[in-house]
């Protein structure tokens, strides 16, 4: 029997006992009955607003799985958003520090550094050094 039935059978009880709504008894009988449908009446509200809610996250959760989505289809060689198959990303690189192999573009290497995405060392190119050693080839 749920909260509603419940009520309803303790309503029929009291009125079943006859009596008088005028009297001390039929007064607090009265009162806990009207309490106890206000209690009914608002966890129908909150019942109604735990609803709304889940209808609130499970939209959240699409918006969330489609953001997620995109960013998956990202580059997987490295952190640019070209979506390519490796050949935006010309270089490969050691990190020194952990060993992870990082991806990046010729717009990275002008940069000079990049981050390890692994273990967050800073690792810089000296391309002077670089160009020094083509002209003398």
């Amino acid at each position: 029997m749920n909260t509603v039935e419940s009520l309803g059978y303790l309503k029929g009880l009291i009125s079943g006992l006859d009596l008088d709504g005028d009297k001390k008894e039929g007064k607090v009988f009265k009162a806990i009955i009207d309490v106890l449908e206000n209690i009914i009446d608002d966890v129908d509200d909150i019942y109604e607003e735990i609803d709304a809610v889940e209808e609130q996250v499970d939209e959240i959760d699409e918006a969330l799985a489609d953001v997620e989505e995109y960013l998956d289809d990202e580059c997987d060689c490295c952190d640019c958003d070209c979506d390519c198959d490796d050949d935006c990303c010309e270089y490969e690189l050691e990190c020194p520090a952990c060993g992870e192999t990082i991806y990046c573009d010729e717009d990275t290497i002008e940069e000079g550094s990049i981050e390890c995405p692994e273990c967050g060392e800073f690792l810089e190119f000296d391309l002077d050094a670089e160009e020094e050693e083509e002209t003398e080839e």
